[in-house]
């Protein structure tokens, strides 16, 4: 496959991007992945500013990544908590795979400061790719792209 016949217009790592590709935006979700679901404790954790927390917050609501879930507490208004939906659930693999290259590449030489673990085991997690037949994936030599139902070729 030549790939630079087809139009990138339409990729889905472009549009992808176009929703969760700001550094404040992954950071918001890996709070909400780890249980900070309240405007004040996700900018007071991650040390966003408020207008820019509203943006990002309002984009993954608009993407049907996140619901916003009314509460109030006692003598007080009532505020919006944040949720993943299946949608946001999904991103789950994304961010571990780039926790798991931020350990490898990023870390101080102490080690990784947080250690994400299965629930049963205590094992670390691991973003492993395959294919749907279940065969590891290693390298990017091991796959082939090929264009799609919904490529373009370039005019």
């Amino acid at each position: 496959m030549d790939w630079l016949q087809y139009d990138t217009t339409a990729c889905s790592i472009g549009r992808t991007l176009d929703v969760i590709g700001e550094k404040w935006t992954m950071l918001v979700l890996r709070e909400l992945f780890n249980g900070v679901r309240r405007f004040d404790q996700i900018r007071d954790h991650v040390g966003v500013s408020d207008p820019v927390l509203s943006d990002r917050l309002r984009t993954l609501a608009a993407a049907e990544i996140v619901d916003a879930v009314p509460y109030r507490e006692p003598g007080r208004r009532t505020r919006n908590e944040y949720r993943l939906t299946t949608k946001g659930f999904d991103l789950y693999p994304a961010l571990i795979a780039l926790l798991q290259w931020g350990d490898r590449y990023c870390a101080e030489p102490s080690g990784p400061p947080l250690r994400v673990t299965h629930r049963e085991c205590d094992e670390p997690l691991e973003a492993v790719i395959e294919c749907t037949a279940g065969h590891r994936i290693h390298s990017p030599r091991e796959a082939t792209a090929r264009p799609g139902p919904g490529a373009r070729s370039v005019r």
